[in-house]
Protein backbone atom coordinates (compact mmCIF):
# COMPACT_ATOMS: atom_id res chain seq x y z
CA UNK A 1 0.00 0.00 0.00
CA UNK A 2 1.16 3.54 -0.14
CA UNK A 3 0.40 6.51 1.55
CA UNK A 4 0.41 10.07 0.50
CA UNK A 5 0.03 13.35 1.94
CA UNK A 6 0.20 16.68 0.53
CA UNK A 7 1.39 19.82 2.40
CA UNK A 8 2.29 23.59 1.38
CA UNK A 9 -1.13 24.57 -0.27
CA UNK A 10 -2.19 28.39 0.64
CA UNK A 11 -3.08 31.79 -0.88
CA UNK A 12 -0.87 33.02 -2.91
CA UNK A 13 -0.85 36.02 -5.63
CA UNK A 14 -1.12 36.33 -9.02
CA UNK A 15 1.69 36.00 -10.51
CA UNK A 16 3.77 34.23 -7.31
CA UNK A 17 5.20 31.09 -6.60
CA UNK A 18 4.12 28.29 -4.48
CA UNK A 19 5.44 24.45 -3.50
CA UNK A 20 3.80 21.60 -2.94
CA UNK A 21 4.86 18.70 -1.56
CA UNK A 22 3.84 15.09 -1.30
CA UNK A 23 5.21 12.93 1.35
CA UNK A 24 5.26 9.07 0.34
CA UNK A 25 4.92 6.08 2.38
CA UNK A 26 4.76 2.61 1.00
CA UNK A 27 4.96 -1.09 2.40
CA UNK A 28 6.38 -1.78 -0.89
CA UNK A 29 9.99 -2.16 -2.50
CA UNK A 30 7.97 -1.74 -5.88
CA UNK A 31 8.71 1.42 -7.97
CA UNK A 32 5.91 3.93 -7.38
CA UNK A 33 5.54 6.94 -9.82
CA UNK A 34 4.02 10.07 -8.34
CA UNK A 35 1.67 12.30 -10.06
CA UNK A 36 0.51 15.53 -9.23
CA UNK A 37 -3.62 16.31 -10.21
CA UNK A 38 -6.09 18.95 -9.14
CA UNK A 39 -9.73 19.91 -8.91
CA UNK A 40 -11.36 23.12 -9.70
CA UNK A 41 -14.67 23.89 -7.70
CA UNK A 42 -17.19 22.61 -11.17
CA UNK A 43 -14.74 21.59 -12.81
CA UNK A 44 -13.68 17.45 -13.41
CA UNK A 45 -10.14 16.67 -12.19
CA UNK A 46 -7.23 17.07 -14.28
CA UNK A 47 -3.84 15.70 -14.42
CA UNK A 48 -0.80 17.91 -14.30
CA UNK A 49 2.83 16.26 -13.90
CA UNK A 50 3.80 12.68 -12.93
CA UNK A 51 7.28 11.53 -12.06
CA UNK A 52 8.50 8.05 -12.66
CA UNK A 53 9.58 5.76 -10.02
CA UNK A 54 11.90 4.16 -12.32
CA UNK A 55 14.11 6.61 -13.57
CA UNK A 56 12.12 10.11 -12.49
CA UNK A 57 11.73 10.56 -16.39
CA UNK A 58 8.78 13.01 -15.88
CA UNK A 59 5.48 13.39 -18.14
CA UNK A 60 2.86 16.62 -18.15
CA UNK A 61 -0.26 17.65 -19.21
CA UNK A 62 -0.85 20.47 -21.56
CA UNK A 63 -2.41 23.08 -19.20
CA UNK A 64 0.94 24.03 -16.86
CA UNK A 65 3.49 23.40 -18.98
CA UNK A 66 6.51 25.91 -18.50
CA UNK A 67 4.74 26.73 -15.39
CA UNK A 68 4.80 24.02 -13.03
CA UNK A 69 7.55 21.11 -12.77
CA UNK A 70 7.64 18.29 -10.64
CA UNK A 71 10.63 16.35 -8.54
CA UNK A 72 11.33 14.41 -5.89
CA UNK A 73 13.77 13.68 -3.16
CA UNK A 74 14.16 10.31 -3.05
CA UNK A 75 16.41 10.57 0.41
CA UNK A 76 13.17 12.34 1.97
CA UNK A 77 10.37 10.61 0.15
CA UNK A 78 8.96 13.33 -0.99
CA UNK A 79 7.70 14.87 -4.11
CA UNK A 80 7.53 17.68 -4.83
CA UNK A 81 5.24 20.20 -7.07
CA UNK A 82 6.97 23.70 -7.91
CA UNK A 83 4.42 25.82 -9.23
CA UNK A 84 5.24 29.30 -10.78
CA UNK A 85 3.48 32.60 -12.30
CA UNK A 86 0.09 31.50 -10.83
CA UNK A 87 -2.95 32.70 -12.36
CA UNK A 88 -6.73 32.95 -10.76
CA UNK A 89 -7.21 29.67 -12.80
CA UNK A 90 -4.94 27.38 -10.91
CA UNK A 91 -7.20 27.83 -7.69
CA UNK A 92 -8.49 24.34 -7.07
CA UNK A 93 -7.41 21.22 -4.80
CA UNK A 94 -4.44 19.55 -5.32
CA UNK A 95 -3.68 15.86 -4.97
CA UNK A 96 -0.91 13.50 -5.16
CA UNK A 97 -1.46 10.33 -6.12
CA UNK A 98 0.68 6.70 -6.97
CA UNK A 99 0.28 4.58 -9.51
CA UNK A 100 3.03 1.67 -10.43
CA UNK A 101 3.66 3.82 -14.19
CA UNK A 102 3.38 7.24 -15.50
CA UNK A 103 -0.67 6.02 -16.94
CA UNK A 104 -2.40 8.37 -15.34
CA UNK A 105 -4.56 5.91 -13.27
CA UNK A 106 -3.53 6.33 -9.91
CA UNK A 107 -4.74 3.45 -7.42
CA UNK A 108 -3.77 5.51 -4.31
CA UNK A 109 -4.60 8.82 -3.42
CA UNK A 110 -4.06 11.74 -1.08
CA UNK A 111 -6.30 14.16 0.74
CA UNK A 112 -5.28 16.91 -1.18
CA UNK A 113 -4.27 21.01 -0.13
CA UNK A 114 -6.33 23.79 -1.17
CA UNK A 115 -4.05 26.11 -3.60
CA UNK A 116 -6.16 29.52 -3.75
CA UNK A 117 -4.64 32.42 -6.30
CA UNK A 118 -5.82 35.85 -5.63
CA UNK A 119 -4.94 39.25 -5.22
Amino acid sequence: QVHLVESGGGLVQPGGSLRLSCKVSKDTSDYVAIHWFRQAPGKEREGLLCISGRDDSTYHASPVTGRFTIFRDNAKNMVFLQMNNLKPEDTAIYYCAAENACNWHPHSWGHGTQVTVSS
